[in-house]
């Protein structure tokens, strides 16, 4: 045994000279020698070992002590037990360790009498022969030949078997781990089965990967980056989970919409099987997408951008807007291709949950095969394409060819896209063209060739739910995000979807009543803003009240067939307006109501001009106005089991918190009405299985 120190270093080499260690037998070892020091070197291989240049990384003798170094001699019950030692002495230098070569004495039948436990950093990686038709994954190995080691054999000497200390060596041509990195060794990273279980948990629910590592920090208590696993950890342990037979996976996914269906009559799913009897395609909704589809279905976004990377199967998602311009499910779909057909059967599928009700406009990605499905299954509803899915491509499209012009170019799109006159937005998109040398781009080709399907001039007659603005689209575009972040096995998507759904219906409720709740500020003190605030929701009046402040700085003239409205500063121009008090009509050239439902400040200008002091009720669309799924409705749907039936009624306190609070008058009426029927409902009895059933929903 040998040490010999070197600049406050140690290098430690050892080796049993009574131990033949001759293990030429096998060439395809690497060299395990401990060549340094002055010890006896291991030459068992026929590899060459490290060059002399080779700089050796030494063990700082203050991170361990002389008590956990492996020396001759050294006796373990079993090779596990030695195996653990080496292992926490490895972690405490900064390096990992894997099992290497097991031998048997006198060949074979007599067991196992040697190992070797090497450095993780040990041999190096064959070259992979070029002849092989599977593509390979250009990994580069973190082998480089390190001799770092220790040899361990089988003794019966003192009674019964042990295992001795035969040869050590602890020399590293490469850097040694500080102990805040070495954790990050795969050897180091696990996950325990109770981590396993809560991970599969959170994966139901839809979270993604790095929340999941913050909850789990918090529960216990450490600090970020130092769970004893990492996301990739996660993302690996979710994926083994997705590996699993598909067609078996495909009956669980029919099972568990069959189940659903049972508790829940109102749960409606439709689906198609191949020649195979495989499932082909399956579509699905739930009763609270249904109803509020019925309300806010008139503008729907399809998107068919995302898959299921488990089973690579093509998933399509229906979201709307709400009266408080918060995203709403409205169904689900996953296709076998993205064909025509299969578009075909989604759509179908679809207008069947909805009981045959189209939208009046749906926004989808650029999709030739889906836009000709919705040609031929949706042909009164206005087709658009989603501008932040045009968006998400500008980088590929147009990063490498504008260079530092990028940013310009997009500021001076956006612009375009948002002009009002369709004559403005071409004299504008050749500008931009020529200013940019973009005649000949496809892109730039192909976005003009469509622009009536996505640039606002060619849109404003149509009715989106301002789901085009920035806004709104990041809004729905991480609503859908929340469905694809966690996905797990297949047959357990459905349910994730419907926490994801339940999770964002408790979310908007939540924020519905702090919308309501919050005192609504008149800022022109004209009646129909006063009007306006008792009808709309604080999202849609928001908007409403905009565009009556601006009304303040334009002037009106009659002309023949209604009024010119202009801003005051101009004095050319302006929007044409048409009223007729008597009919209760009123338009404007801008199409600020087709487009979005609210007023825009001409029409508002006429009507305050025309001394109308309440904005028609025709231009207070239901779908902005404080409304909740009727009662009716409510009762119709009614689910029979008696904890879902009160968290129905859970839910309809809630609206009734919301709706008095709303001025001392109601909250008066409420706090008195409740009072009366509380007292009434305390004199019914109560059945011995309402008490279980109330005792395990306290539970939960």
């Amino acid at each position: 045994m040998s040490e010999e120190a070197a600049g406050g270093s140690m290098l430690v080499v050892y080796d049993d000279d009574d131990v033949d260690v001759d293990v030429d037998d096998d060439p395809s070892d690497q060299h395990l020698g401990g060549g340094g020091g002055g010890g006896g070197c291991d030459t068992s291989s026929t590899e060459d070992s490290p060059s002399h240049q080779t700089t050796l990384h030494l063990v700082d003798p203050t991170t361990t002590t002389h008590h956990h170094i492996p020396y001759i001699g050294q006796m373990f019950p079993t090779h596990d037990a030695a195996y653990d030692f080496y292992t926490h002495f490895a972690k405490t230098c900064g390096f990992s360790i894997r099992r290497h070569r097991t031998e048997g004495k006198d060949g074979v039948g007599k067991g196992l009498t040697r190992r070797y436990f090497v450095c993780h950093r040990a041999g190096n990686t064959p070259a992979k022969s070029s002849t092989q038709t599977k593509p390979q994954r250009n990994r580069k190995s973190s082998r480089c030949g390190c001799q770092a080691y220790m040899r361990i054999s089988k003794t019966t000497e003192f009674g019964p078997p042990e295992w001795r200390v035969t040869g050590f060596a602890n020399h590293h041509n490469h850097e040694l781990l500080e102990p805040n990195q070495v954790r990050f060794l795969p050897a180091y990273r696990t996950i325990s089965d109770a981590d396993k279980n809560r991970i599969l948990m959170f994966a139901k629910t839809g979270i993604s990967v790095h929340q999941m590592m913050r909850l789990m920090e918090l529960e216990k208590c450490v600090e970020p980056g130092y769970l004893p696993f990492t996301e990739k950890d996660v993302r690996n342990l979710l994926q083994s989970f997705r590996k699993l037979d598909p067609e078996e996976e495909t009956l669980d996914l029919l099972r568990m919409c069959r189940n659903i269906k049972d508790k829940d009559p109102n749960f409606k799913f439709e689906y198609t099987l191949d020649a195979n009897n495989r499932l082909e395609n399956i579509a699905w909704s739930y009763a609270s997408s249904i109803q509020l589809y019925d309300i806010f279905g008139d503008a729907v976004v399809f998107d068919t951008t995302h898959r299921l990377t488990a089973f690579d199967m093509p998933l399509g998602l229906w979201v709307g807007i709400n009266n408080y311009g918060m995203p709403c499910f409205f169904g689900c779909v996953l296709l076998r291709d993205e064909t025509v057909r299969s578009f075909s059967w989604a759509i179908k599928a679809f207008l069947g949950f909805m009981n045959g009700k189209a939208p009046q406009t749906i926004l989808t990605d650029q999709n030739i095969c889906l836009k000709e499905a919705l040609s031929a299954e949706m042909p009164m509803t206005k087709h658009a394409f989603c501008i932040w899915m045009i968006v998400a491509k500008f980088p590929s499209w147009f990063n490498a060819v504008l260079g530092e012009r990028y940013n310009d170019w997009k500021a001076e799109f956006y612009r375009l896209y948002n002009l009002e006159s369709v004559d403005d937005f071409e004299l504008g998109w050749r500008e931009m063209v020529c200013s940019f040398g973009l005649h000949s781009n496809r892109h730039i080709l192909n976005l003009y060739s469509s622009r009536s399907l996505w640039a606002l001039p060619y849109l404003r007659s149509h009715f989106l739910a301002g789901m085009t603005t920035t806004g709104q689209s990041k809004s729905i575009n991480a609503f859908i995000q929340r469905f694809l972040s966690a996905q797990t096995r297949l047959a357990h998507f459905v349910e994730q979807v419907a926490v994801a759904v339940d999770f964002k219906d408790q979310t908007g409720e939540q924020q519905t009543m702090q919308q309501n709740l919050q005192n609504v500020r008149l800022k022109t003190g004209a009646p129909m803003e006063s009007h306006a605030a008792t009808v709309l929701t604080p999202f849609a009046f928001s908007k409403l009240q905009e565009q009556l402040v601006l009304a303040a700085h334009y002037a009106s003239f009659s002309v023949e067939d209604g009024f010119l409205v202009r801003h005051h500063t101009k004095v050319e121009g302006g929007r044409r307006v048409y009223w007729s008090p008597h009919e209760g009509i009123i338009s404007c050239s801008c199409h600020q109501f087709e487009f979005s439902g609210i007023l825009c400040r001409h029409s508002l200008r006429v009507l305050s001009t025309g001394n109308c002091f309440q904005i028609p009720d025709a231009y207070l669309p239901i779908r902005w106005r404080r409304i909740s799924v009727p009662s009716s409705k409510i009762l119709q749907n009614a689910p029979s089991d008696h904890a879902e039936r009160v968290k129905l009624f859970q839910n309809m306190v809630s609206s009734l918190i919301t709706e008095s609070a709303k001025s001392k008058e109601r909250l008066d009426i409420a706090t008195e009405q409740v009072s009366i029927l509380l007292s009434r409902i305390r004199e019914q009895p109560i059945s011995l299985q309402c008490a279980r059933d109330t005792s395990t929903i306290r539970n939960l």
